[in-house]
């Protein structure tokens, strides 16, 4: 991470590569890159860190000659960096704590590590003692309660996330990265700014409502653990996050969109290109997205005998690239989107991108589009590459959508697929798409729901809703992003969900009736309050209850609010059951 401050990302083009234009379609390709340049996008703010150069190091006594490691790397370091080496060798159940302070050098701890967390400049070390855990670093009477960096030369290291945290270095055994790792370390004193990669819409995030858990897609998919549930939202560690862009990539509702660039700002650069690929008289456009780090480079290797239809397209993580963009890219004229994937993209992330693959292959499959226009590469080697780019089925160009581009997720994905609907060459009403799948209908059994409307009390999508006074169930089936909130909130298990992609327009924004029945009316005043199978219900569970034994009690549950509490002052008061006596 550089110490100069972060710019916002562009989706850069191949400008710096050789890039041959033998043909009409490389003449064409350079006419798209030169064009790519022109756009200005939008800033994105910073993330700022801040390190003094305290290092932990921490390791484990599992061999004769193992003490010896740690100590000659904290002297090592020592010229530089403010080192504490903590030694956590001990026998399960101990709970010692021992220190020993060389102030010239480093300090040394001996004791059981209970928990480590934070990012670069904020980590927190507890150690379990027999007084509870205890923070190590203010323990030691540093005047901080933790360290800049840490390097764990354990194995396993104690943070397996998919992506590690900015200051956290685990060689895993291998001497070659700890020597680069070593070399890195005293770099990492100073300052530090990285963008900020994500924007987050709690009002129409799906992960809960009334204290029920529904969509969990961006916590599963997040390869640095920087999501986690607050309650009926999430909150994101903007200090953890290192814009993989998957929980954008894979959000039903678009509340995480990433703005490193932002979509808007990417597709417009997408469909600027594209049209002049097309003016200058290209065919079959091919948009190849790679990373900014490995990717690169790799696409480097290849320029001079990628297939000159082939565009590249540099972003930030080939993860923050989703459905949104392909579906979109191939709307305003791609014949093919082709993700780069190179080793060092996050298993996490390369999971969240191959499940989206197969909804949107599923929805490009029920229009009759082959699902191949979408494809995720893996660079496994340059030769590799290069036979599975090169093995590509020509796909016929349509015609170029207008629209404009969005940063609101659905929208754009109902924009993209209503043209490439209308260019369907065999169009279906409706797709299957596999479970958890953000587009879909819901079903619910008759026989079993009672209009309680519970479902509607916890949709986060406004896709259920009430009819007011008459019980009726409705539901507009393009609001849903299938969370799953109202199979769990039904007391009646009554509602399952059901994937799948409806094409026409006008019938996905359709407000149905999914059940309906004649209202109960208050046995006094005549208002509608509740449905019959309701009160059918509450009377079949109440009526072995003690408290609903006698009579006026049981009258009472066919009485609207306002006439239920009159009658039990009037009960209360005369002793006497009015009801009855009339």
């Amino acid at each position: 991470m550089s110490n100069e401050p972060a710019t916002t990302s562009s989706p850069e083009h191949a400008g710096v590569l050789k890039l041959p234009s033998d043909t009409a379609d490389g003449r064409a390709r350079e006419a798209a890159l030169q064009a790519s340049n022109v756009r200005v996008l939008q800033s994105t703010s910073l993330v700022a860190y801040r390190s003094s150069g305290s290092l932990l190091i921490i390791d484990e006594f599992k061999l004769v000659g193992d003490e010896e490691r740690p100590i000659r790397l904290a002297e090592q370091l020592s010229s530089e960096l403010r080192c504490t080496v903590l030694i956590g060798g001990i026998e399960p159940g101990s709970t010692q704590l021992l220190v020993n302070k060389k102030a010239s050098k480093y300090t040394l701890a001996t004791g059981r590590l209970a928990q480590l967390s934070g990012h670069l400049g904020q980590f927190t070390a507890l150690l379990d003692t027999p007084d509870g855990e205890v923070n190590l670093a203010r323990h030691l009477h540093t005047g901080r309660g933790h360290f800049d960096l840490v390097l764990d030369l354990t194995q396993p290291p104690y943070l397996r996330h998919d992506t590690l945290p900015l200051g956290y270095y685990a060689p895993r055994g291998d001497p070659q990265a700890l020597a680069r790792m070593l070399k890195e370390l005293p770099e990492m004193v100073g300052e530090f700014e990285k963008p900020k990669f994500f924007r987050y819409d709690p009002d129409i995030c799906a992960h809960g409502n009334s204290g029920l858990h529904g969509c969990t897609r961006c916590l599963d998919a997040c390869p640095t653990n920087a999501i986690s549930s607050a309650g009926d939202k999430i909150e994101v560690d903007a200090y953890l996050c290192q814009g993989g862009g998957s929980c954008a990539t894979v959000c039903p509702s678009g509340a995480i969109t990433y703005v490193y660039p932002a979509v808007s700002d990417l597709l417009e650069a997408v469909r600027t290109m594209l049209t002049a690929y097309r003016d200058a008289a290209g065919q079959h456009p091919t948009l190849l997205f790679h990373d900014a780090a490995a990717g690169r480079d790799h696409v480097a290797r290849l320029a001079a005998r990628l297939p000159e239809n082939f565009i590249p397209i540099e972003i930030e993580e080939v993860g923050a690239v989703g459905m949104d963009t392909w579906l979109a890219a191939l709307a305003y004229g791609a014949s093919h989107v082709v993700l780069l994937a190179a080793p060092t993209v996050a298993p996490s992330v390369l999971g969240a991108l191959r499940v989206q693959l197969e909804y949107a292959g599923a929805i490009l499959a029920g229009m009759g589009h082959s699902p191949e226009r979408l494809q995720l590469i893996m660079t496994d080697g340059d030769a590799v590459t290069l036979e599975a780019l090169q093995a590509l089925t020509p796909q016929s160009t349509l015609p170029p959508a207008g629209f404009a581009a969005f940063d609101e997720k659905r929208t754009t994905i109902r924009l993209a697929v209503d043209h490439l609907y209308a260019q369907a060459p065999a169009p279906r009403p409706t797709a299957a798409l596999p479970v958890g799948a953000p587009f879909g209908a819901i079903e619910v059994n008759r026989t079993t729901c009672t209009l309680c409307m519970a479902c509607v009390s916890v949709c986060p999508a406004s896709a259920l809703s009430d009819a007011g006074d008459q019980p009726q169930l409705l539901f507009t089936e393009w609001n849903c992003v299938q969370c799953g909130l109202c199979e769990t909130a039904c007391p009646e298990d009554a509602i399952s969900l059901a994937p799948r992609f409806m094409y026409d327009a006008e019938e996905r924004l359709r407000m149905q009736t999914l059940n309906e029945e004649e209202p109960f009316c208050c046995v006094v005043c005549g208002k509608p309050f509740a449905t019959q199978s309701m009160m059918k219900r509450m009377q079949e569970k109440l009526k072995g209850h003690w408290m609903f034994q006698e009579g006026n009690a049981l009258r009472r549950l066919q009485m609207c609010e306002d006439c239920r509490v009159k009658d039990m002052f009037q009960h209360d008061h005369k002793g006497i059951d009015v009801h009855k006596r009339s």
